[in-house]
């Protein structure tokens, strides 16, 4: 009775996941290409990567007002007293500056004052300084383009995979169904020759043990398919319940062709590490042009007022409030930072070693793809293998299975033996499901690894 509830149980919740699906309606199924340029649009790392580009491509323009003039302009009023002395103070930002004669008073009382005045300072020269920051502001844009393209293809790849691994998870489902059937027919066969009292009820209670471990594995594939379908969702921006793919293509063997060699050096990671690699060169161009004299054109314009005579008596009232003497000046000024030369040095030495290790890094991506390359050509080659031998084994499966039904229906054969015979005939049927789709994630390997896409969605699209 414990067994017959369990195999009804196991049949409502097979039941209930078909009539679900009968009674919602069915959703449009979503190509490969589709679900690429879905991610392409919707993923959130690709419009980071944008927006890195965007803010790459800002700092040329910050690089280049570097030509442009600086012009700064000022004005102050004040009140303050007129103490004045002589001597002199080393460079210091805390202490007001004071102009004027010594009137040699003490006085704490004070008068008005403002000022106003403009600053025009460019350097019609600088060595190179300013075009090299230039180099090293699109050399940052060239990284930026280099990393959306790395990210692109990343995202894109892992929505193939992604897709691949949802179709696997439809066919395990298709294959369990199928061993679900099978363990009903056999289950109906021992029941009716318990009745005709032609073998023991231990057979019957065998035959609904492995219609429930058939049922199961039913269940766990499609809670499988629901986990892929969700994995899927993530770069389309569909929601699971309604995400539906059309994977007939990929149900099928791809020719076997040869595989041109690959140009590791075009694979997307690749090209970002070379333009990491030309960022820090350029970076190091910079430093190079920065330890020269900085020459500058300057022109001042300026005008003080002050409510002090020189007298000493003040003017009192609003007097000094208004600007009223006048002053200019042109001139042309040499900077020479005597003492940068060793930070400098030290700096660029740094550099030089980031240049090495970044390098390295380089040869290291493309050791990596190679390798990947070559054991994405090992799998494709098993993969094939095994393609070509799973029909072999679906068929002999299936004779077992019924040779050993045959036998167990004339009395010759064990329950154990068709219990058997249905196992290895399922997996078999999830081998020969799964054989198909393992050669298209082999050939997923090979474009991963050479960095495009392009031929693979070609011959899925076909």
């Amino acid at each position: 009775m414990k067994n017959r509830r369990a195999i009804l149980a196991v049949q409502v919740i097979l039941g209930s996941g078909l009539l679900f699906a009968e009674q919602g309606a069915p959703p449009a199924e979503l190509t490969l290409a589709q679900a690429i340029e879905a991610a392409a649009k919707n993923y959130p790392a690709i419009r980071v990567s944008q927006e890195q580009l965007n803010a790459a491509a800002a700092g040329i323009r910050l690089a280049r007002t570097a030509y442009l003039p600086r012009v700064d302009a000022y004005a102050q009023m004040n009140r303050a007293t007129r103490n004045n002395t002589f001597g002199m103070l080393l460079p210091q930002s805390v202490l007001p500056s004071i102009s004027g004669p010594v009137l040699g008073t003490n006085s704490l009382g004070s008068a008005w004052g403002a000022a106003v005045g403009g600053l025009v300072r460019w350097e019609p020269f600088d060595f190179g300084l300013r075009h090299a920051n230039t180099a090293v502001a699109e050399a940052a844009r060239t990284q930026s383009q280099a990393s959306l393209k790395r990210t692109q293809f990343e995202i894109a790849t892992a929505t193939v995979d992604s897709y691949l691994t949802l179709a696997a998870a439809q066919e395990a489902v298709t294959a369990a169904q199928a061993g679900v059937q099978q363990a009903e027919s056999t289950l109906r066969t021992t029941k009716a020759l318990e009745t005709a009292e032609l073998r023991p009820g231990a057979d019957s209670s065998r035959a609904e043990a492995e219609l429930a471990a058939a049922g199961t594995q039913l269940i766990q594939a499609r809670q499988a398919v629901e986990m892929a379908r969700a994995a899927l969702s993530q770069f389309v921006a569909v929601d699971p319940a309604h995400l539906a793919i059309a994977s007939s293509r990929l149900l099928q063997l791809p020719p076997e062709e040869e595989q041109p060699a690959a140009n590791l050096q075009a694979n997307p990671v690749a090209l970002e590490q070379g333009a990491t690699v030309e960022h820090a060169r350029a970076q190091l161009r910079a430093l190079e042009h920065s330890y020269f004299p900085k020459f500058a054109l300057e022109g001042a314009v300026y005008a003080r007022g002050s409510g002090n005579q020189l007298d000493g008596t003040q003017l009192g009232g609003l007097n000094g409030l208004a600007p009223n003497i006048k002053n200019y000046a042109v001139g042309f000024s040499v900077t020479i930072p005597l003492m940068d030369l060793a930070a400098i040095h030290a700096r660029e030495a740094a550099q030089s070693a980031t240049i090495r290790a970044e390098t390295a890094r380089s040869e290291q991506i493309v050791l990596e793809l190679r390798t990947r390359w070559n054991t994405a050509l090992a799998q494709l080659h098993g993969a094939r293998l095994v393609a070509a031998n799973t029909p072999i084994q679906v068929s002999a499966a299936r004779a077992a299975t019924r040779q050993s039904t045959a036998r167990y229906e004339s009395g010759l054969g064990t329950i154990d033996q068709v219990a058997e015979a249905q196992r290895l005939l399922s997996q078999a049927e999830i081998d020969d499901a799964l054989a198909h789709l393992n050669v298209w994630r082999a050939l997923l390997g090979l474009a991963a690894a050479a960095g495009d896409l392009q031929p693979f969605l070609a011959e899925a699209g076909r």
